[in-house]
């Protein structure tokens, strides 16, 4: 699979379509979070229908995307994708996003609002958030991460996205294999800042005041875009999940154009638990906006 020049680094992507896929029409760009990659997608692009081209790159840092260093803010993860939108000539997309892939959707469709046809979602970022509403059960654990001093020893040093949270963010027992497609970014203390900032960057009783202020300007754009159709793809299961019924109930409440699909029990990471249900709910939905033709 390709990797391709962007700005002063490198991303890797997925490309998925047959040649008339690739030579017109819109394309579906899934988008991943922290602290996975394009290989979350694995069980999804396979099926996506409609004769589409089907991208999914790992976000700069991650995956098998180059590390040029620096802070890893979202600012830097939006200008790098945006970078690489431009660079493969994707002047209109399809977007799918889960957690921080979520929002980085969400972030560029405002940015660049006749640059995107539709916005599928799960799991993400889609209001800013106060610790009270914050799951119980991660609570205590992201406090730690976001204290200075003790967040480096857990993430840096510790490793414990890899080593145990994302363990515990599926349903379905995760293989060796896929564990260490995971790990393989993350070998040493240095190249596991990506995941320690986006702990850091959820916008949490206003901190961190940028990424607070870019939730705020996305979710006035997320009323008003009734032009735009968009998906909100929701579960139920244990470990709690970011979208519950009260974020699912906001967002009927507040995100224009907006249809909601059920996909059955799955974890945070549920594109691991769900992938053939999530798969089938952008088809049908890309279908009835005509975004694809399955």
């Amino acid at each position: 699979m390709p990797t391709i020049d962007v700005l002063d680094s490198t991303m890797y992507y997925e490309d998925h379509g047959d040649a008339r896929a690739r030579s017109g029409g819109v394309p579906f760009v899934f988008l991943h979070g922290n602290p996975t990659s394009s290989h979350l997608w694995r069980g999804v692009l396979p099926r996506i229908g409609g004769g589409v081209r089907v991208l999914a790159p790992d976000l700069i840092g991650m995956g098998r995307s180059g590390k040029p260093g620096g802070e890893y803010r979202f600012e830097d993860h939006a200008r790098y994708l945006d970078a690489w939108f431009d660079a493969l000539g994707l002047d209109e997309a399809v977007l799918v996003g889960q957690d921080w892939g979520g929002a980085l959707a969400f972030d560029r469709a405002a940015r660049h609002p006749g640059r995107v046809r539709g916005i599928a979602f799960m799991e993400t970022i889609v209001r800013p958030l106060s610790w009270a509403q914050y799951p119980p059960t991660a609570r205590a654990r992201f406090a730690a991460i976001r204290t200075p001093g003790v967040g480096e020893e857990m993430v840096l040093d510790r490793n414990i996205f890899i080593e145990d949270s994302i363990r515990q963010t599926v349903l379905n027992p995760m293989s060796e294999a896929d564990h260490a497609a995971y790990a393989a970014p993350y070998p040493t203390r240095e190249s596991r800042l990506p995941m320690l900032r986006w702990a850091r960057s959820l916008p949490i009783d206003g901190d961190p005041a940028d990424v607070h202020a870019v939730v705020e300007k996305y979710d006035a754009w997320l009323a008003d875009s009734p032009e735009v159709p968009k998906l909100l793809l929701t579960f139920d299961g244990s470990p709690a999940l970011m979208v519950g019924p009260d974020t699912v109930a906001w967002c009927e409440e507040n995100v224009s154009a907006l249809e909601t699909e059920y996909c059955g029990p799955a974890a945070h990471l549920c594109p691991e638990d769900r992938p053939a249900e999530i798969a089938a709910a952008v088809n049908s939905w890309a279908a009835r906006h005509g975004l694809a033709a399955v």
